[in-house]
């Protein structure tokens, strides 16, 4: 079995942040983790990625976002370009339109927090 990749839209240096906790717990779960925030060189020892049009080639299973709704569709395009396994709009990341137009795109839209996911607690995680 291959280790399974994510990209973090929304990865923060700030550990209280849910963009990191998210780093933090898929990289625990055994997650190839790529964090994309284009105002940061490296997010908890990992090379952050200015965009996701900038990361090595390769599938993505899963993208998991954590940017407000506005920004969020500016850049469907180029999550549907990444051609994610799937998509996690994670509390607060989402609104009606945001979704709409995702699954409009024809990808796989999950309205959850994949931290849950991978089966730890936001809360359980330090800051």
């Amino acid at each position: 079995m291959t280790q399974p990749v994510v990209a973090i839209l929304g990865a923060s240096q700030d550990r209280s942040k849910y963009g990191n906790k998210s780093v933090r717990a898929h990289a625990a779960q055994g997650y190839l983790v790529y964090p994309v925030n284009p105002k940061a060189d490296e997010i908890e020892g990992l090379k952050a990625w200015p965009s996701l049009k900038e990361l090595p080639p390769g599938p993505l299973d899963r993208v998991s976002v954590y940017l407000p709704p506005h920004i969020g569709l500016t850049l469907l395009e180029e999550i549907r370009n990444c051609q994610p396994g799937e998509v996690w709009f994670n509390p607060g990341s989402d609104s009606p339109e945001l979704i709409a137009r995702a699954t409009e795109m024809g990808l796989n839209v999950i309205q959850a927090c994949s931290i849950v996911d991978v089966g730890l607690s936001p809360e359980a995680l330090p800051e």
